[in-house]
């Protein structure tokens, strides 16, 4: 049997707390129908939309009632982790329940150590919250040391950096949990950018980490056979929505390094799962990735669905 790491988008789990609570459903279904066949499973997931509901929420609040603070985008960040992770952690545990399987459901809250010199605190590229119709509005309902990008057509919305996960704080609990066969959910949302500052000391910052980069990295460090990055399409695709469209089933790194130079794939949607992906098949032997749709995991699992990565 398998050690699998499942990255669910964020997107596919609801805008709202109540749409959230039915999306989890199905993949907590999935889920435990892996582990009731003898598969070992941790789970991240987005927090996308989430997150952005919680930002914009305390700081529309802050503009109404000065009493009522700004909240920073770590803390947000964080705050979205833990809803949505104990919104899976309750229907996995309901799942495991009605399938008499016996483990423990566990929601870490995640510190994701990246580089403070990474070029991407110097360059912030990723847009979270809403979208103002002027810069003066932009600055009035944001966090006092937010940076601006102005949309064509549409007005200013804050972007934050989207540095590179290196490591995780508390990744040996993390692992130790997973060797115990306990189902842990880690890495919500990219986690908690971290970074160690001048003292020595951690510090949480702005920022949104990869989810798909962060689950890779985590797969890597507690040693997973397969990584399975889940989005709305079945598959890779190559010439997407052309005439000479063509689903990839079981592919190499070397082939899709190819196509990412022949740039193939999106930069805002399939290019950093591939990478991901990538990633982790090169990192150890006899791994593979698989991104796929969340429909029948059994299925991917088999490799009756999805794209397969391997490294030949």
């Amino acid at each position: 049997m398998s050690k699998i790491a499942i990255a669910l988008g964020g997107n596919a789990l609801g805008d709202d707390p109540k749409s959230e609570k039915e999306a989890v459903l199905l993949p907590a279904k999935e889920i435990t129908n892996l582990i009731s066949h003898g598969h070992d499973v941790i789970v991240g997931h987005g927090n996308g939309p989430q997150v952005g509901v919680i930002f914009n929420a305390f700081n529309k609040a802050n503009a109404v009632d000065p009493t009522i603070p700004s909240m920073p985008f770590a803390e947000s960040v964080a705050m979205s982790e833990g809803y949505i992770g104990y919104h899976i952690e309750v229907a996995l545990a309901n799942e495991l329940k009605k399938a008499n399987i016996n483990r423990n459901v566990i929601c870490v809250l995640t510190q994701t150590l990246v580089d403070k010199n990474d070029p991407a605190f110097q360059n912030p590229s990723k847009p979270v919250g809403l979208t103002y119709k002027t810069l003066d509005e932009a600055k009035k309902m944001s966090s006092p040391d937010s940076t601006f990008v102005e949309i064509p057509n549409k007005g200013f919305r804050k972007v934050v950096p989207s540095p590179k996960p290196i490591n995780f704080l508390s990744i040996e609990t993390i692992k130790h949990l997973f060797d115990k066969k306990e189902v842990v959910i880690v890495g919500g949302g990219g986690g908690i950018p971290t970074i160690i500052d001048d003292n020595g000391n951690y510090e949480g910052v702005d920022g949104v980490i990869d989810k798909d980069f962060v689950m890779s990295k985590i797969a890597d460090l507690v040693d997973a056979d397969i990584l399975i990055i889940l989005t709305n399409v079945d598959s890779v695709f190559v010439n997407y929505n052309k005439p000479n469209q063509k689903s990839l089933g079981e592919t190499s790194v070397a082939e899709l390094e190819q196509y990412i130079n022949e740039k193939q794939f999106s930069a805002g949607s399939m290019l950093p799962k591939v990478q991901a992906a990538i990633n982790f098949v090169k990192s150890g032997k006899n791994r593979k990735a698989i991104i796929a749709k969340l429909d029948n995991l059994s299925a991917v699992i088999a490799g009756k669905s999805g794209t397969i990565v391997v490294n030949k």
